[in-house]
């Protein structure tokens, strides 16, 4: 279990109150002045409203302490620490998208995707159909120029056999 839901669980389990960081110094419950003493997590708030626990600041004031800083400079020190945290994982979590939203936007491009090929498929069709109207009329076009080239060639053919004719009825004579 890692140790982000080991302090979510024991928050959840002992009567402990949360409170959310106001800034240096005045964050942490040390110096709030209540009857009961508390714990402070630095804390990130989901988007469902549940809390991940990040860091146990009593204890970690405690540590500093105990490694000889100051109370105010251990306060500080770890309030500065929280709110770094805290902020660093609202950026992060600004970054990512969830999963509704990845899906929703997967739905508009499948549909996007979709639309497009429909169109490119209709296009296809619509440029297939054109090239065979060009390829018939291209066909027709070159059967009429053979058969005009036909006509020519049988013409000059018999025009040439004509004038040989003639000439040969000239010799023969």
């Amino acid at each position: 279990m890692t140790l982000s839901k080991r302090l979510a669980l024991l928050g959840a389990q002992s009567a402990i109150t949360l409170a959310k960081p106001r800034g240096l110094g005045s964050s942490l419950g040390l110096l709030d002045r209540r009857p009961f003493p508390y714990r402070q997590f630095s804390e990130l708030t989901k988007a469902n409203g549940r809390r991940a626990f990040l860091v146990d600041t009593l204890a970690l004031v405690r540590s500093l302490e105990a490694q000889g800083v100051p109370s105010k400079q251990a306060e500080a020190i770890t309030s500065a620490i929280t709110e770094v945290l805290n902020d660093s994982l609202e950026n992060v979590s600004e970054s990512f998208v969830s999963k509704a939203e990845m899906q929703k936007i997967e739905m508009i491009q499948d549909s996007n995707l979709s639309k497009f090929k429909s169109e490119v498929k209709s296009s296809q069709e619509h440029h297939f159909t054109v090239l065979q109207r060009e390829t018939e009329k291209l066909r027709g076009d070159i059967e009429k120029m053979r058969s005009e080239l036909r006509y020519e060639i049988d013409k000059v053919t018999a025009g040439q056999r004509l004038d040989l004719n003639l000439e040969r009825g000239k010799f023969m004579r």
